[in-house]
């Protein structure tokens, strides 16, 4: 384990930012309480039980990479999640940090983490010069950052990964009571946070309307780790598919992502010689396969069930486009880890996604629910190989504003401005 060095032993440093939004390499003093409903899981907890406890998404790889890239400038964070099954209650975190894990390791029960961490979080708080909380879907996050910060008297710093205000969508019971509870969790941290990210321009105006001061929002999307991605060629073992061969999706079998359309679109497509990947699980799996089979793709339509992140970059560099079809999404990083690799995106004009693919440049938009227009999409890329690598070199250029050994500095800069603030005039 890890130790938070004492308040007393030494002051923060503080990097002065340059143009570029780089400061020290080196902060060595500064210490961060991380607070995330979801975490990157490690490699030996991705399988069994651990998978329905959704290791692997958007949230997990940025609070895990961002955090890597703050521990490579010497930042001492200690990172407070649940706790899937197979996983330590405690581990070390590169070279500088720890993550701790809370609560019951089952999937029902997860938001029952809040117990212990209502009574962990200030201690550690003690040891710490501010407290950075993701958002997602989750309802005990926000309470819990903002009564330790204001328990320590500390900054609070809230990334906004899905705006359940502004982005989620009501379908049911479930998100009808995240949008309430949630929404007002979320709002009421905005008004007492001393920084708020958002991942987009969309939600910097969103949050703006609703009353936050410009002044203490900042737009740092999701990125990619360059050295996960460097290699990327191919298809990952075991696919056997030839590259380029097939249309990929990535990401959770869930209602609000879409796939239903993407199945029912595939249909339209005729009898192309192209097969439609689902890399991912969740609790629409079976609906999915069903439906599927009542289309008559059972053979052109393959389930590859829950994918490590390790296989992504493969998978994604051997796929002719990716399809994201969701009904909502706040950024979507699989848009731009597809597009690290240069392969082209046909996703849903909604939420942030029109701020990562450019229309006719870097991929094409199509309407929510569209099965019509997405398949159209889908056939006119599948159709026109100069188009697909001209959108896919267009793509991969404009990835390179998405590496996050670039956004993680920016990060350490709004660090930089809670803890000295500039004087009032």
């Amino acid at each position: 384990m890890c130790d938070l060095a004492s308040p007393g032993s030494s002051s923060v440093r503080i990097g002065v930012p340059g143009s570029d939004g780089h400061g020290d390499t080196e902060r060595g003093n500064m210490r961060v309480l991380r607070l995330c409903s979801v975490f990157e899981t490690p490699p030996e907890a991705l399988s069994g039980r651990g998978r329905a406890f959704d290791p692997v998404g958007g949230m997990q790889n940025h609070a895990a990479r961002l955090s890597e890239e703050l521990d490579r400038h010497g930042v001492v964070q200690t990172i407070v999640t649940t706790r899937p099954p197979g996983t330590p209650a405690r581990q070390r975190f590169g070279r500088h940090g720890r993550v701790i894990r809370l609560g019951l390791p089952l999937p029902w029960a997860r938001q029952g983490y809040a117990l212990p961490a209502a009574a962990l979080l200030p201690r550690l708080a003690e040891n710490a010069d501010l407290v950075h909380v993701h958002l997602g879907e989750d309802i005990a996050a926000a309470p819990l950052a903002l009564l330790t910060a204001r328990a320590r008297r500390l900054p609070l710093v809230m990334t906004v990964h899905c705006s359940v205000r502004h982005t989620v969508s009501v379908h049911g019971p479930r998100s009808a009571l995240l949008k309430v509870l949630g929404g007002r969790a979320e709002a009421a941290a905005a008004s007492k946070a001393a920084a708020v990210i958002v991942l987009t321009e969309r939600g910097a105006r969103l949050t703006r309307v609703h009353g936050t001061d410009p002044a203490r929002i900042h737009v740092i999307p999701s990125g990619v780790a360059e050295d996960e991605f460097a290699d990327a060629a191919g298809c990952p073992d075991g696919l056997e598919e030839p590259p380029g061969s097939y249309v990929l999706y990535l990401g959770r079998l869930h209602h609000e992502k879409g796939v239903h359309t993407l199945i029912r679109a595939f249909s339209l497509l005729g009898d192309r010689d192209t097969r439609l990947v689902v890399a991912g699980d969740g609790p629409a799996r079976a609906e999915l396969r069903s439906l599927s089979a009542r289309l008559g793709l059972s053979s052109r339509v393959r389930f590859l069930g829950f994918v490590p992140h390790a296989r992504v970059p493969a998978l994604l560099s051997g796929a002719a486009l990716l399809a994201l079809p969701s009904r909502y999404e706040e950024l979507g990083t699989a848009a731009v880890e597809a597009m690290r690799v240069g392969v082209p995106v046909v996703a849903t004009d909604t939420g942030g996604l029109p701020e990562v693919v450019e229309n006719g440049v870097t991929g094409l938009l199509v309407p929510v629910d569209a099965e019509r227009a997405l398949a159209d999409a889908l056939a006119r890329l599948l159709d026109d190989a100069p188009a697909r690598i001209r959108m896919g070199r267009a793509a991969r250029r404009r990835a390179a504003g998405y590496r996050w050994d670039r956004l993680a500095p920016r990060v350490l800069s709004v660090y930089d401005s809670v803890l000295s603030p500039a004087p009032a005039t």
